[in-house]
């Protein structure tokens, strides 16, 4: 007796594009049947398939911020999930700076992901930069009333080793400076870490941390997200 799934034609993975990161490495855009991912080695940073702790990175920090004429910096492009639900809660009289570090990225968010974005990258709040975000962290002090990261897939510099700089004591004092009054910093993670917890309260944050499963409806691995309110 066959098996009802024999029969199911199964998608190729396709891969789409490369794309070379400053310092070192590559990035790889694949495509199975309507799906997307972004993989760095043999770790998908991003797939197009689940997003909802993406989105829940910009929605919790947006709440935490209330509306106005806020200021918010996000780390990395990806495929659009958190500047798009940034967008979704922010007012009009907003700003929203994404600094992404591979300029190839950019080309898929206009090309092959360009549905995913749909059109928050005409949205006139967005202001787009080529760089390290970290560079902007360390040149914008008291600028962002938020700063979003979701860069590597936890708090160590998995895409390149200069991003441990980011998660650090002294980065997160720079992130700490670069944050008006009462500004958050929000951080995703494939994992917890307590230690990166006591970190973060050390460089003067008030922290709280927030666990979703990876896949919604099944019970698997929990990402974790971080808000961490500055403090004087």
């Amino acid at each position: 007796m066959s098996d009802a799934y024999d029969d199911v034609p199964i998608s190729p993975i396709q891969l789409i594009d490369t794309a070379d990161i400053p310092g070192g490495g590559e990035l790889h855009l694949l495509r199975c049947g309507d799906a997307f991912s972004i993989q760095f080695g043999f770790d998908e940073l991003m797939g197009s398939q689940v997003k909802h702790s993406e989105q829940a990175l910009a929605t919790l920090a947006c709440k935490r911020l209330g509306r106005g004429e806020r200021s918010v910096l996000i780390g990395g492009l990806g495929m659009g999930f958190t500047l798009g639900a940034a967008l979704a809660g922010l007012s009009p009289q907003a700003v929203v700076v994404v600094a992404e570090l591979v300029p190839k990225v950019v080309i898929w968010a206009r090309g092959p992901l360009a549905h995913l974005f749909e059109n928050h990258l005409a949205d006139p709040r967005l202001s787009l930069e080529i760089e390290d975000v970290h560079d902007v962290i360390v040149g914008s002090p008291n600028r962002f009333d938020a700063i979003l990261l979701d860069v590597d897939n936890g708090p160590d510099g998995l895409i390149q080793l200069a991003n441990d700089r980011l998660y650090c004591n002294w980065g997160l004092r720079a992130a700490h400076t670069a944050l008006k009054p009462n500004g958050v910093l929000a951080i995703w993670s494939a994992y917890a870490d307590a230690a990166f917890v006591a970190r973060l309260e050390n460089a003067g944050f008030a922290v709280d941390e927030f666990s979703m499963s990876a896949n919604p409806g099944k019970e698997d691995r929990q990402n974790t997200i971080w808000l961490a309110s500055k403090l004087g």
